[in-house]
């Protein structure tokens, strides 16, 4: 039995799918209210869809929400492991005269619909098998719907809304058990969070019509109603439901493409979530200040550039040990081999420059590999007959200085460019074309002193017989 007063959450996805950034976000909010308040957090897969659900789903669930560090304390539960505990409720609830069998056919509840909708009616059951007490062993297939009440209203508090209400005259005979004795969601959902001691339900508001069909049902099996908290939904820039359209991902592709979990985490509690004008949190500072109390109740938009830059931001607080078995894995799927000792040196030169994990194996992969390739126009532009003899020249003196003191490159290098007569950056760019392949690095005296001198050297001669060579 749950105590009573412990707060108790519960992430509820159906595996139909990958997860995707509303419901991670739904997961992370009751994470954290649960960590925040120290109370239970419940995984639990609600798989009653038998033709969607797919066991890759909730691989993918689970991978997801280990990757974002969402640990769960009771869980994973699936919802098809517990048929027999559904089947006890409806049981109940069909001797307590709560719940009924229906034996209408589809095209009698097809033919009823249509009439209703075209006299501008609410499409519903009409109830036509209610009271009829309907036998198991009736001869004919058929459904268990409930027997929502007639009369008065049901009535809701929202956390974030305040206190919403219904007529029951409004709501359906909803169907809780299909013909082929599989129970179906809104029941399943009930029964779940009533036997799990859930405490708050914080869930998307397109949830918020389930509410009512809910509540009733919590009523008659004698269950205490939790607590409600229905967040905004998150809508893309244009202000329209949100879609791949907008950018938005699955986490595991988010996760491909270079964004750190905490990032990912910060940006998606922003999503409808503050404290002040703060924009950057880490994991243990959303814990120790998420509550409900400070989720906005106007609908979130997505917005992919600042997550890549809440991401950046992260970029330059996450440990090396943290960081440096992500960009080696990227280098080694690639095949470059990448000790983890250069990576880590070479962090701190790439990392201020560098948006996503992504970036930084792409700025760090022409330190490790044996041949360099040019990007075509940057050598077209830079890497020219009349630049070659001094490429060469500036190799012999290279070849000759100390490498590990930094400043005898810099100062070889631009006396070479003052004999010369030269512009630095006359220099400068195709040097950096011939060591990195394009225009774009940090700075170049840094670069060639984490190349080392045999780098530099063997990579600018290849680039002056590049230049050499007849187009």
């Amino acid at each position: 039995m749950t105590d009573t007063n412990e707060i108790r959450t519960r992430f509820a996805p159906s595996p139909t799918g990958y997860l995707h950034i509303g419901g991670a976000r739904t997961a992370i909010f009751n994470w954290l209210f649960a960590r925040r308040h120290g109370g239970k957090f419940i995984l639990r897969i609600e798989d009653t869809d038998r033709e969607r659900s797919t066991d890759d789903s909730i691989s993918q669930i689970m991978e997801s929400m280990e990757w974002m560090n969402l640990d769960f304390d009771e869980g994973p539960f699936r919802q098809t492991d517990r048929r027999d505990i559904y089947i006890s409720h409806v049981d109940r609830l069909l001797d307590e005269g709560k719940a009924y069998r229906c034996v209408c056919s589809k095209e009698d509840l097809d033919t009823k619909r249509d009439a209703m909708m075209k006299s501008g009616k609410k499409p519903k059951y009409d109830g036509a098998c209610r009271g009829k007490d309907i036998a198991a062993d009736c001869g004919k297939p058929f459904v268990v719907r409930f027997a929502t009440p007639k009369d008065g209203e049901t009535k809701v508090e929202d956390l974030l809304r305040g206190y919403v209400s219904f007529k029951n005259d409004e709501l359906d005979d909803i169907i809780i058990l299909r013909s082929d004795s599989t129970p179906t969601y809104n029941f399943c959902v009930v029964v779940d969070d009533a036997q799990m001691g859930i405490s708050h339900v914080i869930r998307g508001d397109d949830h918020l019509a389930n509410t009512p069909r809910q509540a009733v049902i919590y009523n008659a099996l004698g269950y205490s109603l939790p607590k409600f908290a229905h967040v905004s939904m998150i809508l893309g820039k244009d202000g329209k439901r949100l879609s791949k359209r907008h950018g938005a991902l699955s986490v595991m592709e988010y996760r491909d493409r270079g964004v750190l979990p905490d990032a990912l985490v910060n940006y998606l509690v922003r999503l409808g979530w503050s404290h002040g004008d703060r924009e950057v949190f880490t994991l243990d500072e959303l814990k120790r200040l998420f509550d409900l109390d400070a989720i906005t109740k106007s609908a979130a938009r997505f917005d992919e550039d600042k997550l890549i830059w809440i991401n950046s931001e992260h970029m330059k607080i996450v440990p090396a040990s943290v960081l440096t078995p992500l960009v080696g894995g990227i280098l080694s799927a690639r095949g470059v081999d990448a000790p983890p000792g250069e990576i880590e040196k070479l962090s701190p030169l790439l990392r201020p420059r560098s948006r996503t994990v992504v970036e930084i194996a792409d700025s760090m992969e022409y330190f490790f590999a044996d041949t360099i390739e040019f990007d075509p126009k940057a050598a077209k532009k830079f890497l020219t007959r009349e630049i070659a003899p001094v490429l060469l020249e500036l190799a012999e003196r290279l070849e000759n200085i100390d490498f590990s003191v930094q400043s005898n490159i810099e100062e070889n290098f631009r006396g070479m460019v003052d004999e010369k007569d030269m512009k630095l950056k006359n220099l400068a760019q195709p040097v950096r074309v011939a060591l990195t392949g394009g225009t774009v690095s940090p700075g170049l005296f840094d670069v060639m002193a984490a190349l080392g001198k045999s780098k530099c050297v063997k990579r600018i001669r290849a680039a002056a017989k590049y230049a050499q060579t007849p187009d």
